[in-house]
């Protein structure tokens, strides 16, 4: 089989397989709205409080498995509200994180794709639909987003967030 059949083949698998998994994320988002804001830090930062947000950021998925935009650079110490959109005919989501949570964490959702999982640092959107997640980036670095949908991530939806230091300039 063509390296690009092949490819082709897995990620209609992968999109196909996400649809049994998207009903568990969309009875779990029910939870997430009543439920309180877990606040635990993580080496990218920790959840944030909507009073703190002095930016929104626009985030649009696509079901060619791309985010637009895919870079975004903020300033440690920085609460931003990112709004998420999926533009798309099948769930996405977007999780922050450093590539080794995301690698690790993708790998178990294809072993698992119906997994329900609920943390501040994922916005789970159904086709169509928008979420939105808010998140202060206390520690400056290099860090990662992702789509950990089956298939997606490994399709390449992913993205960067540069948090500079505080005091530091662009």
């Amino acid at each position: 089989m063509k390296l690009a059949t092949h490819l082709a083949l897995s990620i209609a698998i992968a999109i196909a397989s996400t649809a049994g998994s998207a009903f568990a994320h969309e009875k779990h988002d029910a939870k997430k709205a009543s439920a309180a804001v877990k606040k635990e830090q993580k080496p990218w930062g920790i959840a944030g409080d909507a009073k703190a947000a002095r930016r929104t950021i626009e985030i649009a998925m696509s079901d060619d498995m791309r985010f637009t935009p895919s870079n975004i650079e903020v300033k440690q110490g920085e609460t931003v509200k990112f709004v998420v959109r999926n533009k798309g005919k099948v769930l996405h989501e977007m999780v922050i994180g450093d590539k080794k949570t995301l690698d690790e964490h993708a790998a178990l959702m294809v072993k698992f794709p119906g997994m329900e999982h609920d943390e501040p640092y994922m916005a789970h959107v159904a086709a169509g639909k928008e979420a939105s997640l808010i998140w202060t980036f206390n520690k400056p670095g290099n860090f990662d987003f992702a789509c950990l949908i089956a298939g997606h991530y490994q399709a390449g939806m992913v993205g960067k967030i540069k948090v500079s230091a505080a005091g530091a300039s662009k």
